[in-house]
C-alpha cells in the first residue's frame, strides 16, 4: 500500500500536468462514443415515427424501400437528399434544424450530394459533446486536489460515454440537443461560479446554449423562462456596468425564446397533445370519466374516448373532424387542466407517480438501437457500455417521493453555503445553488409538461429532461461531497 501510495504521489503531479482530469474524461467518453457510433456494428435510434415532422422540411427523405417495416425495430442511417425544389413546409421550429442543414452541407462536401448519412451529424454532435464533457469536468474539478480530480473525471466516463445518452446521435431526435446544451449549460454555470476562463466568454456560451435548448422542441418552452428568472444571479458575476448589461439582455432573450417557441407550436401538434392529455391523462385516470367531462362543459358522450391514442387507425370518431374542435378541443386547454389536476390532488399524485416510473430511464424500451443488416432481434437495445443507465434505472425508486427527497437533500446540502456567502457578500458565490435548482425546475418541467400535455402517452420520451438533470446535479453533488467543501463557500470572489 505504501508503494503505490508513494507510485501515485509520484506519477499524478505529472500525469495531471500533460492530461488533467478534464482532458482524461474528455478522451474517454470521446473513444467509447467512437466504437459505439462509428464501428460496426453501429448503434443509434430506429425512428417511432417522429422523424418525418423534422426531415422533409430540411430536404432529406426516406430512401430505404423497406423503411415502414423498420419502425421501432431497426435503426436507419442513410437517407436521400432531395434534389430539386423542396416544396415540404416547414412542420416545426427547431434549433435542430441548424445542426440537420449543417450536417447535410458536410455530407455533401466530404461524402456524397445524393445520399445522407446520419452518421456526418453524429460525428458533427460528437465533437460539441466532448467539448461539454470538457468543460463540466473542468468545472467540477477546478481546484480540486489531482487524486479526486480523477475519481470524478472516471464517474463522467461511464455517466456521459453511455450508449443510452449516445445512441441518440445517430437519430433525428432532439434529445441529443437537449442532452449537449444542458451540459454546456451547467458546465459555463460552474466555471463561472469557480472564475475558470473568461467570463465573457463563459456568458455567451451560457446564453447560446439555452437559446439552442429552449428551441429545439415545443416541449421546452418553459425552460426558457425558468433560465431567464433563475439565472438573474449573473448579473452579479463581475461589478461591471457592460458585463451586467450583456447578461441581463441575454436572459431577456432567452425569455423571449421560450414565449415564442410556445407561441409557434403548430395547430396540429397542439390538438395531438391536448388529445391525448384528456384521453390518456384525465379521463385515464378519472373515476367518473363521464363527470369529469361534464365538469370541464364538454359532452359526457367524450368518454368513450378515455384511453385512446390519436394516431390509432379506426376510433370512434375522426380526430381531425370539425365537430371534434367545437365540442371538444375548444372547451379546455393546458391551463384548465392543471387547474383540474390541482383540485384533484389525489389523481395528480398517481400520474406523478406513474411519471416517475419512467424518470430514471435515458433510452426508451421501445426504440432498437441495430441496423438491420447486423442481424440483431427486431427491437434489440445494445448493453455495450450501458452499465450507468441500466443501474440508474434498475436501482432508483419509481416514486415521486424519492424525486422529492432527492431535490430536499440538494437544497439542505448547498444552502448552509449559500447562507455564508449571502452574510459575507461573495457575489459569484450565489451562482451555484441557484444554478443547481435551475436545473432541477427544468427537469420538473419536462415531467409537469409531459402530465399536462400528453397524459402518459410516452412518457419515457417526453421525460428525457428530468432525467439528464437528475445526471447532471448528481455529478455535481457527488463532486462537491468528494471535494470536501459542500458546506462551506469557495474562493470565488467577484471580481
Amino acid at each position: 500500500m505504501n508503494k503505490a501510495s508513494a507510485w501515485l504521489q509520484r506519477w499524478l503531479p505529472v500525469l495531471s500536468r500533460y492530461l488533467p482530469p478534464s482532458g482524461l474524461a474528455a478522451v474517454g467518453v470521446l473513444l467509447v462514443t467512437v466504437i459505439a457510433l462509428f464501428t460496426r456494428p453501429y448503434i443509434g435510434m430506429a425512428d417511432n415515427g417522429d422523424f418525418f415532422r423534422i426531415l422533409y422540411s430540411n430536404g432529406l427523405y426516406f430512401n430505404a424501400p423497406d423503411y415502414n417495416s423498420q419502425y421501432l425495430g431497426y435503426f436507419v442511417k442513410d437517407f436521400g437528399i432531395l434534389q430539386y425544389f423542396n416544396e415540404n413546409g416547414t412542420t416545426l421550429t427547431s434549433s435542430q434544424s441548424l445542426f440537420i442543414k449543417m450536417s447535410i452541407w458536410l455530407n455533401k462536401l466530404l461524402i456524397d450530394s445524393q445520399h445522407f448519412d446520419v452518421r456526418v451529424q453524429a460525428a458533427l454532435f460528437t465533437i460539441l459533446y466532448i467539448g461539454g464533457v470538457y468543460l463540466l469536468v473542468e468545472g467540477l474539478t477546478s481546484r480540486m486536489t489531482a487524486g479526486k480530480g480523477y475519481i470524478i473525471a472516471f464517474m463522467a466516463v461511464l455517466v456521459f460515454g453511455d450508449t443510452a445518452y449516445t445512441a441518440y446521435f445517430n437519430s433525428f431526435y432532439s434529445e441529443s440537443i437537449v442532452w449537449i446544451m444542458m451540459i454546456y449549460l451547467f458546465a459555463s454555470g460552474l466555471l463561472l461560479y469557480r472564475r475558470r476562463y473568461n467570463d465573457y466568454v463563459l456568458l455567451g456560451i451560457f446564453a447560446i446554449s439555452a437559446l439552442l435548448l429552449t428551441t429545439s422542441k415545443q416541449q421546452n418552452a418553459p425552460v426558457g423562462i425558468i433560465i431567464g428568472v433563475m439565472g438573474i444571479g449573473l448579473l452579479w458575476v463581475r461589478n461591471k456596468r457592460g458585463f451586467q448589461v450583456l447578461a441581463a439582455g441575454s436572459l431577456v432573450l432567452i425569455v423571449a425564446a421560450g414565449a415564442a417557441s410556445y407561441v409557434l407550436i403548430p395547430k396540429e401538434f397542439v390538438n395531438i397533445n391536448k388529445y391525448h392529455a384528456m384521453t390518456r391523462g384525465v379521463l385515464n385516470g378519472a373515476a367518473e370519466p363521464e363527470e369529469t367531462l361534464q365538469s370541464l362543459g364538454i359532452d359526457r358522450q367524450y368518454a368513450i374516448l378515455s384511453g385512446s391514442i390519436y394516431y390509432e387507425p379506426y376510433t370512434t370518431v375522426d380526430v381531425n373532424s370539425p365537430l371534434l374542435e367545437q365540442r371538444f378541443y375548444n372547451h379546455y386547454g393546458f391551463g384548465s387542466i392543471l387547474k383540474y389536476y390541482l383540485t384533484h390532488p389525489g389523481q395528480a399524485g398517481s400520474m406523478l407517480n406513474l411519471a416517475a416510473r419512467d424518470a430514471f430511464i435515458i433510452r426508451p424500451a421501445a426504440m432498437g438501437n441495430y441496423e438491420k443488416m447486423a442481424g440483431k432481434p427486431f427491437g434489440e437495445q445494445t448493453r455495450f457500455f450501458s452499465g450507468y443507465s441500466l443501474l440508474k434505472a434498475a436501482m432508483t425508486p419509481k416514486t415521486f417521493g424519492f424525486i422529492l427527497i432527492w431535490m430536499i437533500v440538494i437544497l439542505g446540502m448547498y444552502t448552509p453555503s449559500f447562507l455564508a456567502e449571502l452574510r459575507s457578500k461573495h457575489r459569484r458565490g450565489l451562482i451555484r445553488l441557484p444554478l443547481l435548482l435551475m436545473m432541477i425546475a427544468m427537469g420538473l418541467s419536462g415531467i409537469a409538461v409531459s402530465i399536462i400535455g400528453a397524459g402518459d402517452a410516452d412518457l419515457a420520451k417526453h421525460e428525457f429532461m428530468f432525467t439528464a438533470a437528475f445526471d447532471l446535479v448528481t455529478l455535481a453533488l457527488v463532486s462537491d461531497l468528494i471535494r470536501g467543501s459542500i458546506w462551506q463557500p469557495e474562493e470565488v470572489d467577484a471580481s
